[in-house]
C-alpha cells in the first residue's frame, strides 16, 4: 500500500508540472515522457525527442532504462562523469539533476540531464540549447520527465 501511494504521489507531481498548452513527447518505448512549449515540433513519431526551430536550437529527448534501478549518483559516479556540485542542482532519491555542458556565448550549446525512477526502471530526459531558449524553459522541460500516465 505504501508504495502504490509513493507512486500515486510521483505521479500527481510530475502531472503538476507540466504548464498548461505544452504537449507530451513519450520515450520509443511509451514508458517515459516529458513536456514542451506548443511551439516545439515533435520529430518522428516513437523518437522520444522534440525541436525549437531546427535541432541545432533547441532539442529535447527523453529516453527510458528498463530494468534498470534507479539511485542516486555516489561521490565516485559524480567524480567519474566530472560533475561538478555549482552544476548538480539534485541528487536524491526522487530525482538527479545538473547541468552537464555549459556554452560561453551564446551560440555554444548547454545542456541539462535528469534522471528519476519509472514504472520498471529509469526515465532520464537531455535538453540541450542555445542562448536564445530561455533557461527556465529549458529546466521546466528536462524537469517534466517521468512515467507515462
Amino acid at each position: 500500500m505504501v508504495a502504490a501511494l509513493s507512486f500515486l504521489v510521483a505521479a500527481t507531481a510530475a502531472a503538476a508540472s507540466i504548464p498548461a498548452g505544452w504537449q507530451t513527447v513519450k520515450d520509443s518505448k511509451g514508458l517515459c515522457q516529458i513536456a514542451v512549449p506548443a511551439n516545439w515540433t515533435p520529430a518522428a513519431e516513437n523518437t522520444g525527442s522534440a525541436v525549437y526551430q531546427d535541432a541545432s536550437v533547441a532539442i529535447a529527448v527523453v529516453t527510458s532504462q528498463p530494468g534498470q534501478a534507479y539511485r542516486p549518483f555516489s561521490d565516485t559516479m559524480l567524480k567519474l562523469m566530472n560533475i561538478s556540485r555549482d552544476k548538480l542542482f539534485e541528487n536524491s532519491a526522487t530525482r538527479i539533476f545538473y547541468q552537464d555542458r555549459t556554452g560561453r556565448d551564446p551560440n555554444e550549446p548547454n545542456a541539462l540531464s535528469v534522471m528519476t525512477p519509472g514504472k520498471s526502471g529509469a526515465c532520464s530526459s537531455r535538453v540541450v540549447f542555445l542562448g536564445t531558449v530561455p533557461e527556465e524553459t529549458a529546466k521546466k522541460i528536462a524537469l517534466s520527465v517521468g512515467p507515462v500516465e
